[in-house]
């Protein structure tokens, strides 16, 4: 039997209030391809905002969870 992969994930919104440049967007894809990120949504952040949220994912190993971005409680 396959063993089922288990996922990964990381969202981030970049970019200011007023706009998010393609290069801005471009670095991070490729900052986070060579991490093993594969983008899987980009989104703008709303309606009132030029913000765009990235949603990506990576196999996760044994050895592989990244590390929390939440503050130590």
């Amino acid at each position: 039997m396959a063993e089922e992969i288990q996922w990964e994930y990381r969202v981030q919104t970049i970019g200011g209030f007023f706009s998010t440049k393609d290069e801005q967007i471009e670095a991070t894809l490729n900052e986070w391809g060579e991490e093993g990120w594969e983008a899987v949504n980009v989104y703008l952040n709303n309606t009132n905002s030029a913000k765009v949220t990235i949603v990506a994912k990576r196999p996760l190993g044994s050895s592989e969870r990244r590390r929390r971005s939440m503050p130590n409680m």
